[in-house]
């Protein structure tokens, strides 16, 4: 009789329900131990988006751009001078010969070139507003992307553990069956060997989720030795947009895009002001004149007013005018490199998100009730002597290996939305609905 105590166990313990939910699974911690804090994926990006240390950076840079604006428009500091004038050489003590002047001088420049640099400012404002905004959206997709990659570890690790206890269980079976010569020796190997694999995955699996925890605690703003899981299920196959939807919602919610929008408005501003460089500026000064003893009036004023002439120097201002010009069109230029690049990125997202869909529907409802079954009639035929271990322990495999695609098709979905709400700069149902309406 072959090792039917074995073979009952596994057929009736090792077969999975074809659906497990998302479980965080815990370390095994020493006692004493910190155990791992436990987190939603929107948890986790709610909290990165307050602690992760470059959206901080990102907002200080914001406040400096709001702290220039009250500057932007205020007048260069005045002057105050005193000079004096005629002291003799002789005596340069002798003020009383000397002509001395106290003189106060303000500039004044043009009203609108003030204008256009408080328009400069604000438009720097913006610009800053919409980088952080595009490094908010960045961090989301990534904390995404790793809380899906840590649940499909927890599932998998799940898997392996379970199936790996009970291997050992059957090991241990069949030496029993071994030593009484029921049990070939050629399957206890193979027995041995299937362990083994187990526990080499095993190792894998905590590799890529202690991996996977340092990536995530960093995006939180967390030590990265931190221990933290996910828990939560994954996200349910959702319709996707056409390409052409998705196209228009980036343009329309990318923060990089407008950015750059905001840097050509921002270039053309800065053109105009080099243009209004030819404009005077002038500096108006009043003083207050001491002249030498004996004059007839000891006692007199100054006034001042005095003018730049740019127009004497329209070859620089010319040149500085082109400049402005030439950093407009790189900026535009940019815009169109750029919008082209986050086309290909929409496109890409949008195929690997309907692939991993197609994937998740081919292991949900084909191949792992197809694995099952075939896992089902092996040990039956093992039971009645009409197939040899190997088959056996073939068909668990391909069970566990069918199991594990589907958890990382999964994922895969949960990823895929992440990284397509990237792509465009919106959930994915806003460009859904916009479809639907249209």
């Amino acid at each position: 009789m072959k090792f039917r105590f074995l073979l009952i166990w596994l057929g009736i313990a090792l077969s999975p329900p074809l659906v497990q939910p998302c479980v965080a699974q815990p370390d095994q911690a020493a006692p004493g131990a910190r155990s791992a804090d436990v987190l939603t994926a929107a948890q986790a990006v709610a909290e990165a988006l307050e602690g992760n240390p470059e959206i901080r950076a990102a907002a200080r840079r914001l406040a400096l751009a709001q702290a220039k604006t009250a500057s932007a428009r205020s007048l260069d500091d005045p002057m105050l001078s005193i000079k004096d004038w005629q002291t003799p050489l002789k005596k340069p003590w002798d003020l009383n010969q000397a002509q001395l002047m106290f003189m106060v001088q303000q500039t004044f420049p043009n009203r609108e070139k003030r204008d256009m640099r408080a328009r400069l400012a604000a438009d720097n404002v913006e610009v800053a507003a919409e980088e952080i905004e595009t490094l908010r959206h960045e961090v989301a997709a990534e904390v995404r992307k790793t809380c899906a990659a840590l649940k499909r570890n927890a599932d998998a690790f799940s898997v392996h553990e379970h199936q790996a206890s009970l291997l050992k269980q059957a090991l241990a079976a069949a030496m029993a069956e071994y030593t009484t010569g029921k049990l070939p020796q050629a399957d206890v190997l193979r027995a041995q060997i299937a362990v083994t694999r187990l526990n080499e995955h095993m190792i894998e699996l905590e590799q890529e989720r202690d991996s996977a925890r340092a990536q995530l605690n960093a995006l939180l703003g967390r030590r990265p030795d931190q221990a933290i899981d996910v828990s939560g299920s994954y996200a349910p196959p959702i319709p996707v947009p056409s390409i052409e939807a998705l196209e228009q919602t980036a343009i329309e919610n990318r923060p990089e895009l407008a950015a750059l929008r905001k840097q050509i408005a921002t270039a053309q501003d800065e053109s105009h002001l080099a243009r209004m460089a030819l404009k005077p500026d002038f500096t108006v000064g009043a003083g207050y004149m001491l002249m030498p003893a004996g004059s007839m009036y000891r006692n007199a004023y100054m006034a001042e007013l005095s003018m730049n002439l740019p127009r004497w120097n329209r070859g620089r201002h010319d040149s500085e005018t082109k400049q402005a010009d030439a950093a407009t069109a790189v900026t535009q230029s940019e815009l169109e490199m750029r919008s082209n690049a986050a086309f290909l990125e929409v496109r890409q997202a949008q195929i690997d998100l309907v692939a991993a869909e197609k994937r998740v529907k081919l292991y949900r409802d084909t191949l792992l009730p197809q694995a099952d079954a075939a896992f089902k009639s092996a040990t039956a035929a093992y039971q009645n002597d009409r197939a040899e271990f190997a088959g056996l322990i073939d068909s668990q495999n391909m069970l566990l290996d069918i199991e594990t695609a589907l958890y990382t098709a999964q994922a895969a979905v949960d990823s895929g939305i992440a990284r397509l709400e990237r792509a465009t700069g919106a959930p994915l149902s806003e460009p859904a609905q916009k479809e639907t309406s249209q």
